[in-house]
């Protein structure tokens, strides 16, 4: 099987890459070995709120050029300024026509309410999801908060409470529905998921909207646990016309309803622009030849090839499996290739659980191309994306869904670009610059230098 990109995982940054590749008319294939950490999210992207010195950023655009001093191989600095200003706009297009309904802009960031009440600031939010405006006071001021009885990930006491010391009136209700019953006496499959397959049926959306009337008589907004709209948020704009008041969810404990859904809108998306996904597959090894990947083998299809022009390494972090340790070293197990930061077992963490952990940065070392290298040379075809990548704290720099999805089309558009030079009649001197997308345009094509 012969494809222009093979990308191996379908976490954001590789439904990212393989949608775009895909809305341009490239031939790709996601390999998916299972669950990506979508189904862990909140639903919500960051895209850099905390400097590395801890300053707090309210403008993201604004600050890069102190983030390339502060830390020159964070994959932003490395993707360069113009490039991520260039690309963030697109990626919230991206996601729009994926059929995403999220709220907010890169040219500020939004606090979001968390699953504790509290604020934090992020980039995108899920438009179901509570949000108000930096240093600007919460929009509400009467809020029930409505929890399900035996439903122990999510604590409306705790929400209500966090509310109330920001000058809200909230108040913490549970409602009981006989539907649920069944998962309630099974407390291991009483989950978000569950939970929403059931109450997402007409009938029960009708009981529900009910309770929920009635539990939230003199409140002017309702936050729920994020239990229903499991296939669509048409679910969620349902329940509002028949409660008459605004519905908001938060997420739960995972597996996360949020995350999950946007997981399968993308990958709709990109099974509709035509994209193949191997789902429950898993990459073995691959054929490598003068620096170039020559094929790729994967567990289901045996001693089968696949052949691709180019391929896409978007297996994640350590909770992907896309970094591994032993006891003393962390490798990237596919190829074993080189990593940015590798220091001694006893400078992996810090003692203060709360504090910035080394760790977080450990990645694949790349170019500017985002080519990973293997001992101290490019692979010519092989791309980094995503938490597989090294230099930045994905925790206390607040940019972990940020680097996913910018690294992601950074790289589509490298592909993209590299395609429509080989097809033109013309030198590679004498490439008209519109061929290029601008500002990804390659200085020198023959050393593929990018734009800063």
């Amino acid at each position: 099987m012969k494809f222009d990109v093979v990308i191996i995982g379908s976490g954001l940054a590789g439904l990212t890459c393989g949608i775009r590749l895909a809305e341009a008319g490239k031939s790709c294939a996601i390999i998916s070995a299972g669950q990506s950490a979508l189904h862990f999210s909140s639903g919500s992207m960051d895209l850099l709120s905390h400097l590395p010195d801890g300053r707090e950023v309210l403008h993201p655009l604004t600050v890069l050029p102190e983030l390339a001093k502060q830390a020159p191989a964070h994959p932003y600095s490395r993707i360069g300024e113009k490039n991520i200003a260039s690309l963030v706009y697109q990626a919230e297009n991206l996601l729009k026509k994926s059929g995403l309904k999220m709220k907010g802009s890169a040219s500020q960031n939004h606090c979001r309410i968390t699953p504790i009440g509290r604020r934090r600031m992020t980039w995108l939010s899920p438009a179901c999801v509570p949000t108000c405006e930096l240093e600007r006071p919460l929009p509400w001021e009467n809020v029930v908060v409505i929890g399900i009885e035996g439903f122990l990930d999510f604590q409306p006491k705790i929400v209500a409470s966090a509310l109330r010391r920001q000058g809200i009136k909230a108040q913490a209700q549970e409602i009981h529905l006989s539907c649920l019953d069944r998962l309630r006496d099974n407390p291991s499959e009483f989950r978000a998921v569950n939970i929403a397959r059931l109450l997402d049926l007409p009938e029960n959306l009708s009981l529900l909207a009910e309770e929920i009337s009635q539990h939230s008589k003199g409140h002017d907004a309702i936050f729920l646990p994020a239990c229903i709209g499991l296939e669509s948020g048409d679910i969620i704009e349902n329940l509002h016309m028949q409660v008459g008041k605004p519905i908001y969810l938060l997420p739960t404990l995972p597996p996360s309803l949020l995350g999950i859904r946007i997981n399968q809108t993308m990958r709709d998306r990109f099974r509709q622009l035509g994209g193949i996904m191997m789902v429950g597959d898993k990459v073995n090894g691959v054929g490598m030849e003068n620096n170039h990947i020559t094929h790729v083998y994967s567990r289901n299809h045996g001693d089968i090839p696949l052949r691709a022009s180019n391929v896409v390494l978007a297996t994640g972090s350590f909770f992907n499996n896309g970094l591994k340790t032993e006891f003393n070293r962390v490798y990237e197990p596919l190829l074993d290739l080189d990593l940015l930061e590798n220091p001694e077992y006893g400078q992996w963490t810090r003692q203060n659980v709360f504090a910035p952990q080394p760790y977080l940065k450990f990645g694949v070392q790349t170019d500017a191309c985002l080519r990973p290298l293997k001992a101290g040379r490019v692979i010519e075809n092989l791309y980094a994306a995503g938490a597989v990548l090294g230099g930045y704290d994905p925790l206390a720099e607040g940019c972990g869904a940020g680097v996913s999805v910018l690294s992601a089309l950074f790289i589509a558009e490298q592909i993209i670009a590299e395609q429509a030079i080989v097809a033109s009649p013309l030198s590679a001197q004498t490439v008209p610059e519109q061929i290029i997308p601008e500002k990804i345009a390659p200085k020198n094509i023959g050393s593929r230098e990018i734009t800063q």
